[in-house]
C-alpha cells in the first residue's frame, strides 16, 4: 500500500482550524498592528470628549481583555498545529537519513527530565568530537565518536595511549 495515498489532503481542514490559522496570520501582520495602534490613538484622542470617565477607560480595558483572551486560544491552536507539522517533518528527515539516530523520533513526547538527560548526552558527544577529531572531516557526531573510539582502540593495541 502506498503511504502517500493514505495521507490527508491539505483541503481537509476543519472550520476552526482554517479560522484559527487565518486569524493568527492576519493578526501577526503589519496591517493588524497599525489597526490596533490607530484604535488606541482614537481611544486616547476621544478622552477629552468623554471627560476621561470611568466608562471611557472601561471601553479600552474591556475590549483589550476580550481580544487578548480569545487570541490566546486561537494563536495556541495555530501554534500547536505548526509545531506538530515541524515535528513530523523532522521525524521524516531522521527516518529517511542514512546514519541518523532514530532515537530522536518522537522526542517531543519525553519528559523535561528525559530531555535534559539527552541534552547532556549530546553535549558530551559534541565535546568528545571537538577534542578528538577534526569537525571538517566528520559528517556526524556519532561518526566522529566512532572514529575516535577506533583510534583509541588502535592506539591501545599498539601500546600507544593518549
Amino acid at each position: 500500500m502506498d503511504t502517500q495515498q493514505s495521507l490527508p489532503t491539505p483541503t481537509s481542514k476543519g472550520f476552526f482550524e482554517r479560522f484559527s490559522s487565518t486569524v493568527a496570520k492576519a493578526t501577526g501582520s503589519s496591517a493588524a498592528f497599525i489597526i490596533a495602534m490607530l484604535t488606541v490613538i482614537a481611544w486616547a484622542v476621544s478622552g477629552p470628549f468623554f471627560h476621561y470617565s470611568e466608562d471611557w477607560q472601561l471601553v479600552i480595558n474591556t475590549g483589550t481583555t476580550i481580544v487578548t483572551f480569545l487570541m490566546v486560544f486561537l494563536i495556541q491552536k495555530a501554534q500547536n498545529k505548526d509545531s506538530m507539522s515541524v515535528q513530523l517533518k523532522l521525524n521524516e528527515l531522521i527516518a529517511a537519513t542514512k546514519g541518523a539516530s532514530n532515537r530522536l523520533v518522537s522526542v517531543e513526547n519525553l519528559t523535561e527530565e528525559e530531555l535534559l538527560v539527552l541534552q547532556k548526552h549530546y553535549e558530551m558527544m559534541a565535546e568528545i568530537t571537538r577534542q578528538a577529531s577534526d569537525l571538517r572531516q566528520s559528517h556526524s557526531v556519532e561518526e566522529a565518536i566512532k572514529d575516535t573510539a577506533e583510534k583509541l582502540e588502535d592506539e591501545s593495541e599498539s601500546g600507544h595511549v593518549l
